[in-house]
C-alpha cells in the first residue's frame, strides 16, 4: 500500500514539473540561455550568455576595472557584472541600488558611475573599490524634465569631457516652448549650465563617437501612426553644436508631419545619415574598436533594435551592422537576429551592445532579463 502510494506521489511530482515546464515554453517564459541556439551569426561568431536573472537589463557601461554595470528602466535597479574567474561570463551580480526612478543610463568616467534618472544625473564615487557597500551618490544636475513619456535616458561622456543627455519628446508629435525637450544636452560634471548639443531628435536612446573622428553619432526613433511603413527610424551624424534633425516638422528628412510639417519644410533641416527599418526601436549603438572580429568589422557601428510595438507585422529585434565608407553608411544589414520567431513572438529584445576590452560584444535584453556575449572564433 506504502509502495502503490509512493508511485503514485512521484508520478504526480514528475506530471508536475512537466506541466510547469510545458506552461512556461508555450507562455513564453524560459531561460534566455536554452534559446541562444537560435540566434544566427555570421559564420565564425558565437553568443553564449554573460549574465542571467537581471530583470529588465537596459544600458550598459564598462569600468576601468571590468565591471559591467547596467541600468533598468522599470525594476528602479542599477546592477554590477563581475567577472571574477575571468570566464567570460559574470559570476557575481550585485545590486548596487535600488528604488530610483527609471535608472535606464549609466556611465561611467575616472572612477565614478554616473546613473541617469528620470528627472537627475547622480554619481557614485570610487564604486569599483565599493561594490558592496556603494556611497550614498552625489547628485550632479536635477534640472531635467519630470514627462515620463520618453523620459528614459542613455547617458555618455564623449570626448570632450563633456556628459550628454538626451531629453525625449513627452508625446508621440508635439511642439513644446522649452528648447530642452527633443533634444541632446551636454554638461560638464560639476557644472550647473545645460547647453543644447543638438535640436529635433524625438527619442535618442543611443549615441556613440566615431574612434577616429570623435563626432557624434545617434539613433533616433521615429514617430508612431503614419502606418506600418512610415517614418523611418535614424541613424544621425552631428559632427558638431547646433544641428537640427527635423522633429516635429519633418521625420526622416523627407516625410512631413502631417499637422507640423506646413510651417517648416523638410529641406530646413538636418537629414539622416541612414533611413533605417520603420518601427524596429534603434536604441543602442557602438562603434566595434576591438580586435577579435576580423579586421572589417572595425569601425562598423552596431544597433541593438529594440523591436516594434504596434506595427501589423513586427519588425526588429535584433542587432544590425552598419558600414561606413568615411561619413557615409555603405551598407544596413542583420547581425544577429532570432530573438522574432517566425509567429511574430518575441522571446528577447535587445537594448544595448558594449565593446568589451577582449574585443566581445556584449549585449543586453530587457525581456529575457539577460546580458550575452558575442564572440569570434575561426575554428
Amino acid at each position: 500500500m506504502r509502495m502503490h502510494l509512493k508511485k503514485i506521489i512521484v508520478g504526480s511530482v514528475v506530471v508536475g514539473i512537466v506541466s510547469v515546464a510545458i506552461f512556461y515554453v508555450l507562455s513564453g517564459h524560459y531561460s534566455p540561455e536554452a534559446r541562444l541556439k537560435e540566434i544566427k551569426l555570421p559564420p565564425g561568431f558565437h553568443i553564449a550568455l554573460y549574465a542571467k536573472n537581471i530583470p529588465d537589463a537596459r544600458s550598459l557601461a564598462l569600468g576601468a576595472r571590468g565591471t559591467v554595470f547596467v541600468g533598468t528602466r522599470s525594476e528602479g535597479k542599477v546592477y554590477a557584472l563581475v567577472d571574477m574567474h575571468k570566464r567570460n561570463r559574470a559570476d557575481t551580480v550585485i545590486t548596487l541600488a535600488r528604488d530610483l526612478r527609471i535608472p535606464n543610463g549609466v556611465a561611467f568616467y575616472k572612477g565614478s558611475l554616473y546613473v541617469a534618472e528620470l528627472s537627475r544625473i547622480l554619481r557614485y564615487d570610487t564604486i569599483e573599490e565599493r561594490l558592496r557597500r556603494p556611497p550614498k551618490p552625489t547628485v550632479i544636475s536635477e534640472h531635467f524634465p519630470k514627462d515620463v513619456p520618453h523620459g528614459w535616458k542613455f547617458i555618455a561622456f564623449g570626448p570632450d569631457g563633456y556628459l550628454y543627455v538626451p531629453v525625449g519628446a513627452p508625446c508621440n508629435v508635439c511642439k513644446q516652448k522649452d528648447k530642452r525637450y527633443a533634444s541632446i544636452l551636454r554638461l560638464r560634471p560639476g557644472d550647473r549650465g545645460l547647453e543644447v548639443y543638438a535640436h529635433g531628435v524625438r527619442n535618442t536612446v543611443g549615441f556613440d563617437w566615431h574612434p577616429a573622428t570623435g563626432e557624434l553619432w545617434f539613433t533616433d526613433n521615429g514617430r508612431d501612426w503614419l502606418g506600418d511603413d512610415s517614418p523611418p527610424d535614424e541613424l544621425n551624424y552631428a559632427p558638431h553644436k547646433g544641428l537640427h534633425f527635423g522633429f516635429p516638422y519633418c521625420h526622416a528628412g523627407t516625410v512631413p508631419d502631417p499637422k507640423f510639417g506646413k510651417e517648416k519644410p523638410c529641406s530646413q533641416f538636418t537629414p539622416p545619415a541612414l533611413r533605417l527599418d520603420p518601427h524596429v526601436a534603434a536604441l543602442g549603438m557602438r562603434f566595434y574598436t576591438g580586435t577579435m572580429f576580423p579586421r572589417e568589422y572595425r569601425n562598423r557601428i552596431f544597433i541593438a533594435e529594440h523591436g516594434s510595438w504596434n506595427r501589423g507585422i513586427p519588425v526588429g529585434y535584433r542587432i544590425t551592422c552598419v558600414t561606413l565608407n568615411g561619413t557615409t553608411p555603405a551598407g544596413y544589414k542583420a547581425f544577429a537576429e532570432g530573438w522574432l520567431q517566425k509567429n511574430g513572438k518575441a522571446w528577447g529584445r535587445p537594448v544595448d551592445v558594449l565593446v568589451m576590452p577582449d574585443g566581445a560584444l556584449l549585449v543586453s535584453d530587457d525581456r529575457a532579463g539577460a546580458v550575452y556575449r558575442i564572440s569570434y572564433s575561426k575554428k
